[in-house]
């Protein structure tokens, strides 16, 4: 055994001196921190500590033939570094003082030392030997046991069906030809209708259980089969089908509702026009009512006026036809008439042209379809007459006599497919990143000459601070969309307007965060993410157009952030802008505290990881945007501006307050769920995943806080540090936390992740 150079107290030092004058890593403000720890140690006598604080002078470097000596007594012990530990270094240390001194205790000042510097094992570890980790993974946590937390009160169903997943029909294949697809789609339908999952969410009397949010679940489940089934699926039960529930009476369910849920009858959901997108309030088809016939007549007036990306317009025999409706001469607004398109041979009836959208982008297996009508005649009782119906006289009448008021509550009933639209987003991302991660703790690639076997990409920081954050999100959005349904479904708020501006901005983040994540999965998993047989490539063409799907992100931010700024006052949607601007005025004077200089550069551990700090930050970014939107419009309005047109100076301004409110709901949605679960490791882990999420959010808008003096360098350097070594400590059960997610093993298909 090598002579003892060094004492005990200043071996176990050695290899943090070691690690910050090999690599320049920390700066002459930055030395404070190891100093500060030198002080407090007891273990430490006064001659050791003027030593060791000798040795940190920036002035006087270390010779180096002590460097040389420090290296020698670190290599002749032969210990290795375990970079899979939650502080390698310090735990290096403590092996080090061992090896020399028989035993040796766990210096915790040694550990504030690593967690305040932030230096992770990628700074240092081409310094030492390495551990070879023969078993990637811990199985501290039970993926089982996390699956069943996200599952929640609906684990009965969606273990039933996900084993009805299991059945070859569902087999994933590689499906070129659009035709094919669609008939694999459209059968892969059917099966679920026969086994009662289509009508799921309809009442009871109809073949449901009024299960809106386990609806939901089915949703993101079926996107680990296949997008066009997901979309396929949702257009027929939720759009076309939840339409005739939702805006129709007891009339349209008992002779529609109960075929609809079971397949029979197909239909779609006619809503989008080519001229006019996202606009529904400006859509030009037209449904007069004619009192000689007592009918409805359905018109396209325009070229451009006909129904856009309809899906299920070539297998459907109805549709559910937005249009405005004119009663009298009198436009009475947006309606939907149930209008039937084929008849039972599958033919066009006179009057209704359908043409095919041909190949997209993605979801080739749903068959999306322009219509035209022309002068196409039904019967009264087709009009979806919840909140608005002709009588016998041929007299419109509503119970909601406001017809802005009317025309959002109709909109509301339906806010239930964005949230569907968002899970299956969040499902496709799930799935990418379960391959992404399965793929990158099996593929080794690159070492050094001392190594036995190249590194697991998912040991190298980067890789894990691609995923591991976008991981952390998934858990985040998972519980926030249950928390959304859950207040979507509560039959004691009837007026939707607050969760309707909710979703909206959801919508739009998690759908733009599921992009990212598989895009980021995708250059994860290099040329093997690039084969369709992986299932990744596919999946970056279906969720792609989740970003426009049931309402344009972007225009869905801007209601959003329209709704932050009226405090959801029922007055916005009916009086537009001018009663804005009245809010705003009571609002203005509420100024913003200034931000506590200590507080803008505090570092500590204890503060970062705090969620009172993480939901301060969010909520102070909110604010301020919402303070700085409202002084902008006012003083555009003050120049003579009219109103509309200061609401367009400000777009930019009103996507970033969207953004902000939606990461700030999400955030605190999330620690909600957390505060209620009981004591232990489990609340801890989703506690740390929380941690990570906020710290990776403000780190992404770390610009804008910087900006508004809310971070100071050091700060923001600070969180930098904390996502990677967060990043780096959820490491061991980056699988645990994937599997997690629940996805079967039966549609686990890629070939990479298997």
């Amino acid at each position: 055994m090598q002579k003892k150079t060094y004492s005990a107290q200043l071996l176990q030092y050695i290899p943090f001196f070691y690690v910050i004058w090999s690599d320049d890593l920390v700066t002459a403000s930055e030395i404070n921190v190891v100093q500060n720890a030198l002080k407090k140690d007891p273990s430490l006598s006064k001659e050791q500590k003027d030593q060791l604080l000798g040795w940190l002078d920036p002035e006087r470097p270390p010779k180096a033939a002590e460097m040389k000596n420090w290296k020698q007594t670190i290599s002749s012990s032969r210990v290795k570094l375990v970079e899979s530990v939650n502080f390698p270094l310090a735990i290096f240390s403590q092996r080090l003082t061992a090896h020399y001194y028989h035993e040796h205790p766990f210096n915790e000042h040694l550990k504030q030392i690593e967690i305040h510097l932030g230096i992770q094992p990628n700074h240092y570890k081409h310094l030492f030997d390495v551990e070879v980790a023969h078993n990637p993974n811990s199985d501290y946590y039970s993926a089982r046991e996390i699956d069943t937390l996200l599952k929640g009160k609906h684990a009965k169903l969606i273990d039933g069906f996900r084993a009805t997943l299991n059945d070859p029909i569902f087999e994933w294949d590689i499906h070129r030809d659009k035709e094919d697809f669609r008939e694999v789609v459209l059968d892969q339908v059917k099966f679920l209708a026969r086994r009662d999952y289509g009508a799921l969410a309809y009442p009871e009397a109809y073949g449901g259980t009024y299960d809106m949010e386990g609806y939901a679940h089915m949703f993101e489940n079926l996107m680990y089969v296949d997008g066009s089934l997901t979309i396929k699926f949702g257009v027929q039960f939720g759009l076309f089908g939840g339409s005739i529930q939702k805006l129709g009476t007891k009339k349209h369910h008992d002779k529609y509702l109960n075929e609809a849920g079971k397949a029979e009858l197909l239909g779609c959901f006619a809503m989008t026009e080519t001229g006019h997108g996202s606009n529904v309030r400006g859509i030009r088809t037209t449904a007069t009512y004619d009192p000689a016939t007592d009918s409805i007549v359905i018109h396209t007036p325009g070229k451009n006026d006909n129904k856009e990306y309809i899906g299920n317009a070539l297998h459907s025999k109805m549709a559910s036809v937005f249009a405005q409706l004119i009663v009298n001469g009198k436009n009475q607004g947006v309606h939907a008439i149930l209008v039937p398109l084929r008849n039972e041979a599958h033919e066009l009836l006179p009057g209704i042209t359908v043409e095919d959208n041909g190949y997209k982008l993605g979801l080739n297996g749903v068959d999306n379809g322009k219509i035209w009508f022309d002068q196409v005649a039904v019967p009264r009782e087709n009009l979806l007459n919840n909140y608005g119906d002709i009588d016998k006289e041929g007299n419109y009448h509503s119970h909601i006599k406001n017809p802005n008021k009317r025309f959002f509550t109709m909109l509301g009933t339906l806010v239930g497919g964005r949230i569907c639209v968002a899970r299956a987003g969040l499902g496709g991302a799930k799935f990418a990143l379960g391959v992404a991660v399965k793929h990158a703790l099996r593929r080794r690639q690159f070492n050094d000459s001392i190594k036995i076997q190249e590194d697991l990409l998912m040991d190298y920081p980067s890789h894990q601070l691609r995923l591991t954050p976008l991981v952390a999100s998934a858990y985040v959005y998972h519980f926030t969309l249950d928390k959304m349904m859950e207040l979507y479904c509560d039959e004691g708020q009837p007026d939707k307007r607050v969760v309707e501006t909710q979703v909206a901005g959801l919508k739009s983040i998690i759908t733009w965060y599921a992009n990212q994540s598989i895009q980021e999965c995708r250059e994860a998993c290099g040329g093997k993410g690039y084969l369709l047989e992986n299932r990744i490539a596919d999946l970056k063409g279906d969720v792609d157009i989740f970003t426009t799907f049931e309402g344009d992100n972007t225009v869905l931010l801007l209601l959003a952030a329209k709704g932050v700024l009226s405090d959801f006052k029922a007055e916005f949607n009916s009086a537009g802008f001018t009663s804005v601007l009245k809010i705003l005025g009571m609002q203005l004077n509420d100024t913003l505290t200034t931000i506590n200089p200590v507080y803008t550069n505090k570092v500590d551990k204890e503060h970062l990881y705090n969620p009172k700090f993480h939901k301060h930050a969010f909520n102070y970014r909110t604010k301020r945007l919402t303070y700085t939107l409202a002084m902008r419009i006012r003083n555009y309005i003050k120049q003579g501006m009219p109103s509309y047109q200061a609401f367009l100076k400000v777009q930019t301004h009103l996507l970033a307050l969207g953004k902000a409110y939606s990461v700030e709901l999400a955030y605190n949605t999330f620690t909600d769920y957390v505060g209620q679960m009981p004591e232990g490791k489990y609340r801890n882990l989703f506690e740390k995943l929380g941690t990570l999420y906020a710290l990776h959010e403000i780190r992404k808008d770390a610009e804008w806080f910087l900006e508004q003096g809310y971070l100071g360098g050091n700060k923001s350097k600070a969180i930098r540090q904390r996502v990677e070594r967060l990043c780096t400590e959820l490491r061991p059960h980056i699988e645990v936390l994937v599997d997690g997610f629940g996805i079967p093993e039966h549609c686990m298909s890629a070939p990479i992740a298997r």
